[in-house]
């Protein structure tokens, strides 16, 4: 059985993938940035947690990335910074951790001659969509620092492939939501202000419009994309082909939580207006073609399951600060 390296397995999408693979019946090895609490993330009360071998540490640790993939065959890299407005005010973190770190893990995986890497991309190195939906053909666009990062980082993956013949495969998720997201992204920040009793909510722009994917479909495209016998040297988009604009979100979700209250924009969450990407939806032909995989979840069913978690999770949202 191939033995994989995870890489920010302790996150939002890394953890219920480690999940996934371990219910599979894979040999799953974590990476999980250290803390001095030494805490695991979503993976510290996870059901599989004893199931796994746990490496802390720090992605822009070359000699961390080369040790903890001597005994691997694949690697599943997630680990980044992800924050939009945090990538204003440090680009530099981003360029360390998205673009250095991505490279640990390629040179690491090159040495040790790893079979399959698997890199994690992000839909907003599209910029807003020139023509829709958007295929892998789209031009990539940094509108923002995170996204030149992503990009940076993709294009490093695809020079590895074509030098070293390195067999990576680029997995390029569409707006991602459900349990245990951050609540610096839209759905759970709106979701924590609503049931929290307050009389106002705040976002930013809600006139641009995604394709949102819930997390068990994006895990499930991953693992597709992964396990398939093509996609080497390549990118693949994971979303629904459908969008939604950010007010007709936000009225669904008041809907199923029975709320209707006063709704304001507050400047601080507005990216600047060369930067918002206006439009995002998935040309997703090209999974459907080359896996079995298909979205599973409606948007009503993984914002019922995503309002159900943070329902239950209160204690992990401050409600009353923006976290940039």
């Amino acid at each position: 059985m191939d033995k994989v390296l995870v890489t920010g397995a302790g996150g939002f999408i890394g953890s219920h993938l480690v999940e996934s693979l371990v219910k599979q019946g894979r040999d799953v090895k974590v990476l999980l940035r250290y803390n001095s609490k030494n805490n695991w993330g979503w993976l510290e009360q996870s059901p599989i947690i004893k199931e796994i071998e746990i490496v802390t540490g720090d992605i822009r640790d070359y000699d961390l990335l080369n040790s903890s993939l001597k005994d691997c065959d694949e690697v599943f890299h997630l680990a980044a910074l992800i924050g939009i407005p945090y990538s204003y005010l440090s680009p530099l973190a981003y360029i360390r951790t998205n673009i250095e770190g991505t490279y640990n893990v390629l040179e690491a995986s090159r040495l040790n001659n790893l079979r399959k890497v698997i890199i994690t991309s992000t839909s907003e190195t599209y910029g807003s969509a020139r023509y829709v939906p958007i295929d892998e053909s789209h031009p990539i666009v940094g509108q923002s620092p995170y996204s030149a990062s992503k990009i940076a980082a993709d294009q490093l993956a695809l020079s590895y492939y074509n030098s070293f013949n390195l067999p990576i495969k680029i997995v390029r998720p569409f707006n991602t939501y459900g349990p245990r997201q951050s609540a610096r992204a839209f759905i759970p920040s709106v979701i924590t202000q609503l049931i929290s009793g307050q009389k106002g909510i705040k976002t930013g722009n809600l006139f641009p419009t995604r394709d949102y994917t819930y997390v068990q479909d994006t895990v499930a495209g991953i693992i597709a994309i992964a396990d398939s016998d093509k996609l080497f040297g390549e990118i693949t988009n994971i979303g629904t082909n459908t969008e939604i604009s950010m007010r007709e979100l936000l009225n669904i979700i008041m809907s199923l939580l029975n709320i209707n209250i006063n709704i304001s924009e507050e400047e601080k969450r507005i990216r600047p207006s060369k930067s918002e990407v206006n439009r995002l939806i998935c040309n997703n032909k090209k999974i459907l073609t080359h896996t079995t995989w298909r979205p599973q979840y409606t948007l009503l069913e993984g914002l019922e399951k995503t309002i159900e978690f943070i329902k239950t999770h209160q204690k992990y949202y401050k409600n009353e600060i923006y976290n940039i």
